[in-house]
């Protein structure tokens, strides 16, 4: 085996004075950027008492309002109810990057390693589901900071060039050398980069829930937040879901509850919570924007197991910020999803470390805001869904930090498999089959860490993967940040 050597980011950490990274930090809202916004809307009432409805849903996420909102646009007669444990997008819809994404299965060496035959087809069905979002947006006129100028990769490790090579490809993506590189993002450690032009697009997290929850409400969605649902149980030709103050009878559910426990128990072992993090700058000067370039507003990501994503956005008052997240992929032990683990200092300070190291110019910015969550990790690393009930309760989840675009496509799968028709996206592989479940605790916690120590050697040995991380690729249980 090579021998190890230190990465671009290691250095970083060790580089970057403690004193600039708690500077930076200092004055940073623990709270998601996007959430803490003065337009945010005003919950619904919670649900009192016992109702009816054709189709429940339940969770008031991406998936679960792009159930109502779809539902909705095939029969406007259908009486749809929504209910939403805490608020609309509070959750993960409220705090992602705000990547939307045409891939369906995490990228295609990802489908091509656990749906091979099925690759080019989901690949298809990924680029017309953005084109269907974007659509929806503009049909709607929905407020959500809508920009799709793509992506681009950018290589942080000599070897990493190659990689970037191999992405450009593809249609539509563009091999950038070092000097082309920095004229799109100008850093020091962009080794080079694959821009892609198409399949990335750029939303507001936050705007795009709240707007969601809008269309449907005008389309006569009826919504109960603060409605935690508690238990499901078949009624016959209907099912009732239990909450803590009511009841609702429905013909048909669909359970859209992302990372926390399923009311189908048996899919709970599927999903464990992963926590991940991001900082918010204050907004940078003119002379700051014109030291970093980003003129094209383009997400971007490096290509190391561990890797960052970011991002600029334009706020309220037309000042330009970038949000800087990723890296450290966090699991706690016990899978339990809990509010005290949305800050992590640590993670904070490194991730400021190699911020301020990828970009020696902005060195003196600031954070206003460092938040963090968590993910819904399958281990497949995209959805995967179930049918139960008698067809009358369909389920969603596993998009693993991918779903602002995909989460779409599963609710249009759901509703096709309420339907109780067989159709294109019924037929799938996606969707007929399920990832291996996690083991109990301690095996998973375990092996988590093993895995991880595993990817951060990968990325120490110039990408190569141990024969451990091979194995667990085969049998489909690799595991990615």
């Amino acid at each position: 085996m090579s021998t190890q050597h230190q990465i671009t980011f290691d250095r970083h950490e060790a580089e970057v004075p403690s004193s600039l990274i708690s500077d930076s930090l200092a004055s940073a809202k623990h709270t998601s950027y996007w959430l803490d916004n003065e337009h945010r809307p005003e919950p619904s009432a919670s649900l009192h008492g016992s109702i009816t409805a054709e189709l429940l849903i339940v969770g008031g996420g991406y998936t679960g309002l792009w159930t109502a909102l779809q539902a909705k646009e095939r029969d406007p007669q259908r009486q749809v109810v929504l209910i939403e444990g805490q608020r609309i997008g509070w959750a993960a819809s409220g705090r992602n990057g705000g990547f939307c994404e045409a891939s369906l299965v995490h990228g295609e060496a990802n489908g091509a390693n656990h749906l091979p035959k099925e690759n080019a087809l989901l690949a298809e069905l990924g680029a017309q589901n953005l084109d269907e979002f974007e659509a929806a947006v503009q049909k709607y006129a929905m407020d959500v900071d809508f920009v799709r100028q793509g992506s681009l990769s950018v290589a942080t490790e000599a070897h990493q060039i190659a990689w970037a090579r191999e992405e450009a490809e593809s249609s539509g993506v563009d091999f950038l050398d070092e000097q082309q590189v920095k004229t799109v993002i100008n850093s020091p450690d962009f080794l080079a980069g694959a821009l892609d032009h198409q399949s990335t697009a750029l939303v507001h997290p936050a705007k795009l829930a709240w707007e969601l929850a809008r269309v449907c409400r005008e389309l006569g969605v009826e919504f109960y937040e603060h409605t935690h649902a508690l238990e499901i149980s078949d009624a016959g030709d209907t099912v009732q879901v239990l909450t803590a103050g009511g009841s609702i009878m429905a013909e048909r559910v669909a359970l859209a509850t992302n990372v926390f426990p399923s009311l189908l128990k048996r899919h709970r072992a599927r999903i464990v919570p992963v926590y991940d993090y991001a900082l918010m700058t204050e907004p940078l000067t003119e002379e700051q924007r014109a030291a970093i370039g980003w003129e094209q507003m383009v997400g971007l990501a490096d290509m190391n197991n561990r890797f960052h994503y970011s991002r600029p956005t334009i706020d309220a008052h037309g000042n330009f910020r970038i949000l800087y997240g990723g890296y450290d992929a966090v699991y706690h032990f016990g899978r339990k999803v809990r509010s005290s683990y949305d800050s992590n200092q640590a993670t904070f300070n490194k991730l400021a470390a190699h911020f301020f190291g990828s970009f020696p110019q902005l060195s003196g910015v600031k954070f206003s805001h460092a938040w963090g969550g968590a993910i819904d990790t399958c281990s497949r690393f995209f959805s995967f869904f179930d049918l139960t009930h008698g067809g009358k309760v369909a389920y969603c989840a596993g998009f693993t930090g991918l779903g602002v675009g995909a989460t779409r496509f599963g609710a249009k799968v759901m509703l096709d498999l309420l339907s109780g028709e067989k159709t294109e996206l019924t037929e799938l592989e996606l969707v007929r089959t399920k990832p291996i479940p996690f083991p109990p605790e301690p095996a998973a916690w375990l092996g988590v860490k093993i895995m991880t120590n595993h990817l951060v050697k990968a990325d120490h040995h110039e990408g190569k993967r141990s024969v451990f991380l091979k194995f667990m690729d085969k049998i489909g249980m690799g595991f990615d940040s």
